[in-house]
């Protein structure tokens, strides 16, 4: 029996830990506490000339949703640090519904990173992948000073990838910060 106990210990101790490390005084939170999902009617006033959704307008609602999932995560006022990788892969028209889905992939102390992917809806009810983003939001107290923000539970292989990737973007922006960008 004390054979099997020192095994489950040695395969604790091998295990590989995705989130935040738990501190103490530290509050805890789910991808899913913050996940946030929504919808926008195209109108004509946000078309461009060639008939397609202004790529500002866009940028507009993904930042609003980016800071809708860290105000939700954080429980505090919270401001755009950084857009990282802003990809857009389609155009949307008039006759499209734009859904957003947004949620947290890695944190720091009072950084998070918000990944927010959209889709064009078309009337068929399909959707079609037009936009992935990954923004740096940051927690700010009463005074507009950056604010611990909760740590980060990852649970499932889909989460563990994000979270990694989160830390290998994380060091990318610090060394372009060293280098002057």
């Amino acid at each position: 029996m004390g054979e099997a106990n020192s095994d489950t210990v040695k395969e604790e101790k091998e295990k590989v830990f995705y989130g935040t490390v738990p501190e103490e005084g530290r509050k805890m939170k789910r991808v899913s506490d913050s996940l946030t999902e929504a919808s926008r009617l195209i109108i004509p006033a946000d078309l461009n000339s060639s008939g397609r959704l202004f790529g500002g307008r866009l940028l507009e609602w993904l930042d609003e949703m980016a800071g809708i999932v860290a105000k939700r995560h954080a429980e505090c006022s919270v401001v755009t640090a950084a857009i990282d990788n802003l990809h857009f892969k389609e155009g949307a028209t008039v006759s499209d519904t734009i859904f957003m889905r947004g949620y947290v992939t890695w944190v720091g102390r009072s950084s998070m990173e918000v990944r927010v992917d959209t889709f064009a809806e078309k009337l068929t009810g399909i959707r079609v992948l037009i936009n992935r983003a990954y923004f740096v939001m940051v927690g700010l107290d009463e005074n507009t000073s950056p604010h611990l923000v909760p740590g980060l539970i990852v649970e499932g292989p889909n989460e563990e990838m994000e979270w990694e990737s989160g830390k290998r973007r994380q060091a990318l922006r610090k060394q372009r910060e060293r280098e002057g960008f």
